[in-house]
């Protein structure tokens, strides 16, 4: 190589070279503000997006409150020892779609127009406390006057009674065995009596007889005797079953049927109930039929 090559080479080196004072630094303050504006875009796109989060989860609640699954907040005691005052539970909305209203269910229902509220709410008296008390309402977290949650004891088609010689309320003349349920008091250990007054109903198609479990407390079924149906509610007016205690933490359970009324006969009685009419029919029509086919042959001289 050459002496010229090699000048040639460091020219070209250093035309290559950037001069140090032009080289980019960057300092430890550049990079902490870099940060702080990307956190408080990111803060700032929080704050933006939280207003939509919030309609968003109003919407699905909304929903779900619509559809699927509800909650209520219990303002009585009509239901003790089963449900206290300010237990919150959840109420299955699906599940009379794919089944009939079961003896034992605890149920929720609209009675409007046809029952008194047990407990008296006062109406809110300015917007905010009446937009506070919807969103109550919505989660469950307030009471709704227009609710009530009690236990079915008949569904159509039963006679329900009380009482038999042991002082039991009876389906369709067989006794029910309500002890697991049946409001006890805490202090003194005495329980109710299954009712303190008598009565018999025959529950019409498309009713309910309903009680509460504290039954000497309880504005039930058998206080509205004299109302047009009799007592009973419309199965139309069912909200839901009740199936759990969510709240407060120390009393979530489930809230099961209780095995007395998976007793067969009670069963076997529901299902005879439906065919005793066309028994009957059918009773009735064989010795008609039979008559007139004897006056029409003396009327025809055989």
């Amino acid at each position: 190589m050459t002496d010229e090559d090699d000048r040639r080479d460091v020219r070209s080196e250093a035309e290559g070279a950037v001069p140090e004072e032009k080289q980019t630094v960057t300092s430890g303050e550049d990079t902490a503000a870099d940060d702080a504006k990307g956190k408080k875009k990111k803060q700032g796109s929080f704050w933006k997006e939280l207003p939509l989060l919030i309609g968003v989860a109003l919407v699905l609640a909304l929903v779900i409150k619509m559809f699927a699954v509800q909650a209520f907040y219990i303002p009585s005691g009509s239901m003790e020892n089963t449900l206290q005052i300010g237990d919150r539970v959840l109420v299955n909305k699906i599940v009379y779609h794919t089944r009939d209203v079961a003896r034992g269910d605890i149920i929720v229902f609209n009675g409007l127009d046809s029952w008194d509220p047990e407990a008296e709410v006062p109406e809110p008296t300015n917007p905010v406390s009446k937009a506070l008390r919807a969103v109550g309402t919505l989660f469950g977290v307030a009471p709704n006057e227009k609710d009530y949650i009690k236990r079915v004891i008949g569904i159509p088609g039963d006679t329900v009674e009380c009482c038999d010689a042991g002082g039991r309320v009876t389906v369709n003349g067989h006794p029910l065995d309500e002890r697991s349920y049946i409001f006890t008091d805490p202090v003194t250990r005495e329980q109710d009596k299954p009712s303190n007054e008598r009565f018999k109903v025959t529950v019409k198609e498309g009713q309910l007889w309903v009680m509460g479990d504290h039954r000497s407390l309880s504005y039930d079924s058998r206080s509205h005797r004299g109302d047009p149906g009799g007592g009973t509610i419309p199965v139309d007016k069912v909200i839901g079953r009740a199936f759990v205690i969510v709240w407060p933490f120390n009393r979530i359970d489930t809230l099961p049927i209780p095995g007395t009324f998976k007793q067969p006969a009670l069963k076997a009685a529901a299902a005879l109930t439906p065919v005793t009419p066309l028994a009957l029919g059918f009773a009735g029509a064989l010795p008609l039929t039979w008559l007139t086919r004897r006056v029409r042959l003396r009327l025809r001289g055989d």
